[in-house]
């Protein structure tokens, strides 16, 4: 089994030294899911939740999580992210949310995206929790992670 790379010879936790690493386009990509009920489904459809227009905010949200990565999670790097997308789609059975970070940088944007699509789910949560207390938040995954360097 490899080594775990956020722990150091004497089992503590440790950032890891990206210093030796060239810069590189890196790119990842994260879904997740709220299952909520019929009812809640035609209110955010109709845009009659109180807290306003779920979404958008969820979408806003969810961008600004990935912004604020490395202040929520310990171990990550700051990083220069030169894009965080969020999108939500309302299906018959809740809204799925699909997200994408891009730098250019020597590790990848696997967490923001995960983060941004985990902020923008809790978000749907928090602004629907008052007309449904069944919502399930689930499958939040990593589509793809990718590195490609840079032309010289």
């Amino acid at each position: 089994m490899n080594k775990l790379s956020h722990i150091d010879d004497e089992g503590k936790a440790k950032m890891v030294d990206i210093s030796h690493k060239k810069d590189q386009i890196r790119v990842a990509k994260a879904k997740g899911f709220i299952k909520l009920k019929q009812e809640t489904i035609s209110l955010i459809r109709d845009n009659k939740m109180k807290k306003g227009e779920v979404l958008i905010v969820a979408e806003i949200a969810g961008i600004q999580a990935g912004k604020k990565c490395n202040d929520l999670i310990p171990l990550c790097h700051p990083l220069p992210l030169s894009k965080i997308e969020v999108s939500t789609n309302l299906t018959e059975s809740g809204v799925e949310v699909k997200t994408l970070s891009k730098c250019i940088g020597q590790t990848g944007v696997e967490m923001e995206a995960l983060t941004a699509a985990s902020v923008a789910l809790l978000t749907i949560y928090d602004m629907c929790k008052a007309v449904d207390k069944h919502m399930v938040i689930g499958e939040i995954t990593l589509i793809e992670k990718t590195k490609t360097d840079i032309a010289s």
